[in-house]
């Protein structure tokens, strides 16, 4: 019988002080698992802005503040896991600055 568990993935941060304006990846090597659940929290004294495609903007986070993105909570039909795929990188954005910005996710393991 299988059985479903939440795992976490690595947490990822980038440095702010790296940042120059332009999309850089917070998770180069991508996610290691399709998560249904990611936060990202802006410990930095810099607004950060998100891109799922490394061109766009998707989202924006001031900063102190966290973003959670819970994928599977409006998943339609029901029965169906919305994930954030394995392998997806995740670009962020801002002027440089001083502190971390972390990025967290958890997937379900069904083993």
């Amino acid at each position: 019988m299988s059985k479903n568990f939440i795992k976490a993935i690595p947490l990822t941060s980038i440095d702010s002080a790296t940042f120059t304006g332009d999309y850089q990846a917070i998770n180069a090597d991508g996610l290691p698992n399709a998560c249904t659940l990611i936060r990202f929290t802006n410990d930095t004294n810099v607004d950060v802005t998100i891109s799922f495609d490394g061109v766009n903007p998707h989202d924006y986070i001031r900063t102190g503040d966290k973003l959670e993105l819970n994928l599977q909570a409006n998943s339609q039909p029901n029965g169906y896991a919305s994930s954030l795929k394995q392998g997806a990188v995740v670009y962020v954005a801002g002027a440089g600055g001083a502190g971390l910005l972390y990025l967290a996710g958890y997937y379900n393991d069904k083993s």
